[in-house]
């Protein structure tokens, strides 16, 4: 028997079917007050009988109440599956393994996390020199009882003496930003508040520039609407009232503005965008003449029309990527003593979109999506290819920072059944050389990882992994499947590991993961054919996956689940509307669920990008045909249905699955349950401790498992 057989058996062996588990049909809810608040949005009259559930927990003591009587009740469910203890057990295993970021060199140090296991938050570590000894910088784990504080982004020094790095509370998008001297471990000054969605751009070894809001009034922290965002300049050593705003602009709150500086210093450039769509404006600071012009930021692109991400500078010479006249991206360069002769272009467009470009010694490092997987390769400073990195099979790469200074990169590559290896790349020689492997507790050869494509609704040719035990594959069983799927924001969905995904597979199900339109996965006409009027493909297409699924006998008709977050929390909800009757299980984790309202909490205002604006008519007709929440089937036979979320998630507040959840309970929807979890001390997704994430994994799996009729325990 293979290792990974062996654990599952022993697992199995152990497992201890409780006494009460007979009967798991839907429980009793608790009741939920209806208010009799009616809007009259273009003619049509729409109820929103539970809007104070969109009231914060901490501000309400109904909402509080509610949330305490739904999670009593969600919890005595939970118990009684008899898989829960398995998973629990098995997905602990399959986290505890040492697993590494990847490095960032500076000043000859080399800063990187590491995680033993199963601590809750990763420490972050410094060498000094690539085979010095690894020394502790930061640990999170210090820093909260519950071990829901998290160390976010951070960014070494030019020099390497000092680390700049944002702390996360309670799985917030708030930042709080903090300085350390590297040597001795000591903090410069005092934090930085109210930083939000923004960079972390050292200005020599004097200071740095980031993003903030202003500071919201008392108790409105985690729902008003994030306007007016600015960039400041701080100085090492003052105080925060005393940093200098950069760039803003008070005529047009609803812009975004993030600040990065070349690797040689001289240059800061200011991207600024006014939602989540890749359209940007750009300005640039030359910080060589800053001492007697000051910071004047000078336009370079205007109009807000296309992407423009920055690569890095060589003297006078900026790189960038961009859609412009390209919508699956290329790369321009520009000289900034001689603007007016334009752009340009050193790499044209590809058939695959670029996912990513960096500039290491004299070479560009240029990453591709090429059917959802990664590929990369090296090319000169003129555009010329050098070569392709290798990889082994489908799977996605990541990292390749580095600087002009230095032919040395690291990067990461991993895949459904393999955990990240950390590689470091010589871009002059194409040397490679392992930096960090994991020792993992199964054998990844003991599971395949396929690329199927299936056909849509109208015809359109869609991409979807399929990972299953290689004896299951073999066999050519059908088996209860976990569906994946998101569909948005010009977001790619690629390969990458996962225990929890790993312990279903092992348990003896299928992990599929579709890649809708609304992402990234092909360009921009990928993600237009996916948003706005084109949203209802993304449920098209994820509803065709489930049938293709079925149909291929990949899946049996009563075997298959779904599973989404944030807008895939959205897209779960509306396909479950559409077609119940083609899912068994389902889990709606953060979603967006009430689309007449989205706009007007704290992120949501940028999504109008994706989803169209709630008050022009033909976007609010768009939006109510599909909204989840606007659009419950009463009488008909739902799947049985878990809703996730948590009290600080302040992306997608939590006031949309409340509201959600206490409609599919008020209505006739058959036998199976619709349930809901929320989460204390979490938020959207990011810096979630690793204990809560098994607990939550094990809750989610073995929901889906007990509907699919996964017979882990039985």
């Amino acid at each position: 028997m293979t290792r990974t057989a062996i654990a599952v058996a022993t697992l199995l062996a152990t497992i201890a079917i409780p006494a009460n588990a007979q009967d798991m049909t839907a429980p009793q809810y608790p009741e939920t007050q209806r208010d009799d608040v009616v809007e009259t949005f273009f003619g049509e009259q729409v109820a929103d009988p539970y809007r104070w559930l969109e009231e914060d927990v901490r501000n309400s003591e109904d909402v509080a109440k509610w949330v305490t009587q739904q999670n009593r009740v969600t919890d005595a469910y939970l118990e009684q599956l008899p898989a829960r203890p398995w998973f629990n057990t098995r997905i602990g295993e399959l986290y505890d393994y040492e697993r590494f970021s990847v490095p960032v060199e500076r000043g000859g140090r080399y800063f990187y996390t590491s995680n033993s296991g199963l601590q809750n938050q990763s420490p972050l570590y410094v060498r000094d020199g690539l085979n010095g000894v690894p020394r502790l910088l930061l640990d999170p784990n210090q820093w909260a009882e519950d071990g829901a504080t998290a160390l976010s982004d951070w960014v070494p020094s030019p020099d390497g003496s000092k680390l700049l790095y944002s702390v996360q509370d309670g799985g917030s998008d708030w930042r709080i930003l903090r300085v350390l001297d590297v040597t001795t471990g000591e903090q410069f000054g005092g934090d930085i508040r109210w930083a939000k969605f923004t960079g972390l751009a050292w200005v020599g070894e004097e200071g740095f520039l980031y993003s903030r809001f202003p500071e919201p009034e008392e108790g409105e922290d985690f729902q008003a609407l994030n306007l007016d965002q600015a960039v400041y300049f701080h100085e090492l050593g003052t105080d925060q009232s005393a940093d200098s705003q950069i760039y803003a602009t008070p005529d047009h709150p609803e812009r975004n503005h993030v600040a990065q500086t070349s690797d040689d210093g001289r240059w800061v450039i200011l991207t600024s965008s006014t939602g989540t769509d890749a359209r940007h404006e750009v300005h640039v600071v030359d910080l060589s003449v800053r001492e007697t012009r000051g910071w004047r930021p000078q336009p370079l692109v205007t109009g807000f029309e296309n992407s423009w991400s920055l690569i890095d500078s060589v003297g006078s010479r900026l790189f960038f990527v961009t859609n412009t006249d390209a919508p699956l991206y290329r790369v321009l360069s520009i000289d900034m003593d001689n603007p007016s002769a334009g752009w340009s272009e050193l790499i044209a467009e590809r058939d695959q979109p670029i996912a990513g470009a960096s500039m290491i010694g004299d070479r560009l490092v240029i990453q591709y999506l090429e059917d959802a997987s990664s590929s990369a390769y090296v090319y000169t400073l003129g555009g010329e290819m050098v070569r392709e990195i290798e990889f082994t099979g489908l799977g996605s790469a990541g990292g390749f920072y580095g600087s002009p200074d230095s032919n040395e990169t690291f990067y990461s590559f991993t895949s459904f059944n393999r955990p990240a290896t950390i590689y470091r790349y010589d871009v002059t020689t194409g040397e490679t050389s392992e930096f960090a492997a994991p020792d993992i507790s199964f054998d990844p050869d003991d599971f395949v990882v396929e690329q199927q494509f299936y056909e849509s609704k109208d015809g359109t040719r869609v991409p979807m992994f399929i990972v299953r035990r290689a004896d299951i594959a073999a066999s050519g069983d059908a088996v209860p499947t976990l569906l994946y799927g998101y569909g948005g924001f010009d977001i790619s969905l690629t390969p990458g590991f996962s225990p929890s995904r790993m312990a279903w597979v092992e348990a003896g199900g299928a992990y599929a993961v579709a890649n809708l339109r609304g992402g990234g996965e092909y360009g921009k006409a990928w993600h237009d054919a996916g948003r706005r009027a084109n949203k209802q493909n993304v449920f098209d297409d994820f509803i065709s996956a489930g049938e293709y699924l079925i149909a291929q006998g990949i899946t049996p008709e009563d075997g298959l689940a779904i599973q989404g977050g944030s807008n895939g929390g959205l897209l779960v909800g509306a396909v479950v509307n559409q077609r119940p009757d083609l899912f068994a299980a389902g889990n709606a984790a953060v979603g967006v669920m009430d689309m007449l309202r989205f706009d007007q909490w704290t992120a949501g205002r940028y999504w109008v990008d994706d989803y169209g604006y709630p008050d022009r008519e033909e976007d609010w007709r768009i939006l109510r045909a599909y909204s989840p929440l606007h659009n419950i089937q009463s009488g008909a036979q739902y799947p049985a249905l878990l809703v996730t979320t948590a009290d600080t998630d302040d992306r997608v507040v939590p006031g949309h699955s409340f509201k959600y959840t206490a409609a599919l309970q008020a209505e006739e929807l058959g036998d199976r349950p619709q349930l809901i979890r929320i989460e204390t001390r979490a938020g959207h997704g990011s810096g979630k401790p690793t204990d809560k994430a098994i607990a939550e994994a094990a809750d989610i799996l073995s929901f889906l498992g007990y509907w699919t009729g996964l017979k882990v325990g039985e």
